[in-house]
């Protein structure tokens, strides 16, 4: 994993909106990655959702930026103890892409992969009623690529390493299949209030 100083060390803040074991990361964004930053250009970005659906579909660059708008503000919580607060990111609701493909009845999670191999699992139901996006500018900006730019998914009120960065796309299943970091010891979830950090908390 590459990370930048400053996610580390730091004794947590006596804050209430901090979930457990949190640090307020104050105005830094550390970058975290477990892999190198790719150079993908908006043209050569791809969001695909398949698997358990009635319609499997593929946008493009051009194609996201057509759908509806919606706004992330709030906070974000890393694994690694640091916790942002408002931060505003901009994006589609996860929502739009899925009533488009029309997962079936048995689907109950998803993988969400990205353009480099990432993946991450969720719950289906993490990822509707206006929980998750696909995020593609962060405080009125393009996002950064070494956030996660040209797009990445968001899924705040999850442990950051859920809303994978580079996001290519979502495989919707009838069962949990374990992502990157489940296989490697991490929570199937990562629910920051509950401190579902790693396997068996």
């Amino acid at each position: 994993m590459n990370v930048t100083r400053g996610f580390t060390g730091r004794p947590r803040v006596d804050n209430p909106g901090l979930p457990p074991g949190q640090y307020d990361a104050g105005d830094d964004w550390p970058v975290l990655s477990a892999e190198v930053t790719p150079d993908l250009a908006p043209a050569d970005w791809t969001f695909r959702v398949d698997g358990l659906v009635a319609e499997e579909r593929t946008w493009d660059w051009e194609r996201v930026r057509e759908l509806p708008r919606s706004v992330y503000e709030g906070d974000i919580h890393c694994v690694t103890s640091w916790s942002k607060f408002g931060v505003r990111f901009g994006g589609v609701s996860l929502d739009v892409f899925l009533d488009a493909v029309r997962p079936d009845a048995a689907a109950t999670h998803a993988v969400a992969y990205s353009h480099t191999g990432y993946t991450a699992n969720l719950p289906l139901a993490d990822l509707r009623g206006g929980r998750a996006w696909i995020a593609f500018t962060y405080d009125g900006e393009p996002l950064p690529a070494e956030h996660g730019g040209p797009a990445r998914l968001l899924v705040p009120h999850l442990y950051f390493w859920k809303s994978a960065k580079w996001i290519a796309g979502l495989r919707i299943l009838d069962h949990d299949e374990p992502g990157f970091w489940e296989r490697n010891g991490y929570h199937a979830r990562g629910n920051p209030w509950q401190e579902q950090r790693y396997s068996g908390d």
